[in-house]
Parts: C-alpha cells; structure tokens; sequence
C-alpha cells in the first residue's frame, strides 16, 4: 500500500481507512445517541475497553506516564496518527497543535506517532513546537492496526458516543478545525 505521506501534499484527499475488520467500511457507526441518565451507551463501553486493550502497555513519550486508552472513548476525542520521517506530518504539525490549544476543553487531541525511532520521534516534537500534546508513541503497531490506519497522517475521530471515523491523508488546520466543529455537533 501507498502510504498517505508518499502521496503529496494534496489536502482535499478524503479517503477513509479501512475499519480494523472490514477493508470497505469507513466509520463504526452508533446506534444512536448517548443516553439521557449519563450512562454511556455499549457502543462507547464497547470502545473504551478496545481503547484499554490497544493502548495497554502504553506510555506517553515526554514522561513515560501511563496512558490510558479509555479516556479517549470518555468524551469527543480526535487521534493524530504521525511518523518522524514523514514531511506532510511535519508541516502539518503546528497547526494541529494550535488546533488543540484552541479546542482543549473541548476536545481530547493526542499524537500517536508510528514507524520511526523513540529518538527520532523526541526530537519531532521538539523541532515543530507540538510538546503541548500528549504523544503515544506506538512502537509495535498495535495502535494503529486497532483503528485500521494504514499510511500518515492520518486522524481518527471520536464521537463520546462510541463512533468513530478514521480519515487517511494531511489535514490543514480550518479543515481539522472544521472536522472538529462537527465531531463536537454531532
């Protein structure tokens, strides 16, 4: 496969990843909104505990901390799938961080980056500003595989109600701002 940092800098490029079963879907849809008593439908329980298990021996990359994976399935989150080496990645990097300055309270955004070196991804924070977020770094794979993401950058969406849709390619930052607005609607 062609991986999305190979192809360009070509922002209109909408094409969703494979969900982590089945090559043709694009999103896990839910079966409906959350419910009225607080509780979270199975959908988004369902989630947190793939969430758990995809990110069990996780820690995050400025201070080794435990990550724990459920938390992105508590609320709307949006997940950055990146690589050191990569170039959309990188020019992309301070607006994705801005963008998560701007909606912090309102979104959980964090970096996952992939198919590189520990080093390498310390110092790919460090050079584009982006030491604001929390970066997972995924090392084996493991993370990646459980959204179905195939190439960078790539982001995931997810909704507080256990959907989630992964989206392959670079992102400016009114079109991640954008696709939060509506993350954030829905």
């Amino acid at each position: 496969m062609l991986a999305a940092c190979g192809r360009g800098d070509d922002q209109s490029n909408s094409s969703p990843a494979p969900a982590a079963d089945t090559a043709d879907a694009a999103a896990v849809e839910a079966p409906g909104p959350s419910s009225p008593t607080g509780e979270q439908p199975p959908q988004a329980v369902e989630l947190a505990a793939s969430l758990t298990e995809a990110f069990a021996a996780s820690t995050t990359l400025a201070d080794s901390a435990a990550f724990d994976g459920a938390s992105l399935a508590a609320g709307d989150s949006v997940v950055w799938f990146w690589a050191p080496w990569c170039t959309i990645c990188r020019s992309e990097a301070p607006e994705v961080a801005e963008v998560a300055e701007r909606y912090a309270s309102q979104v959980n955004l964090i970096g996952v980056p992939g198919r590189g070196e520990l080093d390498e991804m310390v110092d790919f924070v460090d050079d584009t500003g982006t030491g604001s977020l929390t970066h997972v770094p995924d090392l084996n794979g493991d993370i990646w595989s459980a959204f179905g993401v195939y190439g960078q950058p790539a982001f995931a969406f997810i909704d507080d109600d256990g959907s989630f849709e992964v989206f392959i390619g670079g992102l400016g930052g009114d079109a991640l701002a954008e696709r939060i607005d509506q993350l954030i609607a829905a």
